[in-house]
């Protein structure tokens, strides 16, 4: 008869437990955080973000577009961290990611893959609000993407095409989309 070792005891438990926990996790999360924030590149779970976060601000001068914004004194266990207010003054998605960088903690982490897999939000096509199926043409949100290609381009008639898979959601064709209201719209994360 075989003893299972260290290892199949841990994965024994997490594969037994580990769904309820991120049950109990997220049910904590929703009943402490009373308003979610797009939280900078890099941000760990709001729980934990919130724990490692010391409220510094190094974070904000190291963001070259300005984009990070601090949660003022009424927003309770949040007062004083940081977020983003994409639709306003987008993340322009810097290689480097410097704002978690610059962070002290493990608030901020920039990912060893950079920006592969990692999302602030989910940003939604409207063609039909889009110029370009109305016969004009333009190309101002493809031109602006700093992800390029891999987040948003033309098709063969023209049309922007967004593609979820490479689209981290930094809200730059949000905002420079010409359209009144915007041809795309950004969500935050459901967590």
């Amino acid at each position: 008869m075989k003893v299972p070792g260290d290892g199949d005891r841990r994965l024994f438990f997490k594969q037994a437990f580990g769904g309820a926990l991120d049950h109990v996790a997220r049910a904590a999360e929703d009943r402490i955080v009373q308003k979610r924030y797009v939280r900078p590149p890099g941000a760990q779970t709001e729980i934990g973000f919130l724990a490692a976060c010391t409220r510094c601000g190094l974070c904000a001068p190291a963001c070259p577009p300005s984009a990070i914004k601090f949660v003022g004194p009424d927003g309770g266990l949040a007062a004083g961290t940081p977020f983003l207010d994409v639709e306003r003054v987008p993340c322009v998605a810097c290689a480097d990611i410097p704002c978690a960088v610059a962070c002290p903690t493990d608030a901020l982490v920039a990912p060893p893959g950079g920006w592969a897999g990692m999302r602030l939000g989910r940003v939604t096509f409207h063609p039909n609000r889009c110029i370009t199926f109305q016969g004009e043409a333009c190309a101002i949100c493809v031109q602006a993407c700093p992800i390029g290609p891999r987040a948003l381009e033309l098709d063969a008639a023209g049309h922007p095409v967004l593609k979820i898979e490479g689209c981290v959601a930094c809200g730059v064709c949000v905002r420079e989309c010409p359209t009144m209201p915007s041809s795309f719209t950004f969500a935050p994360l459901e967590r």
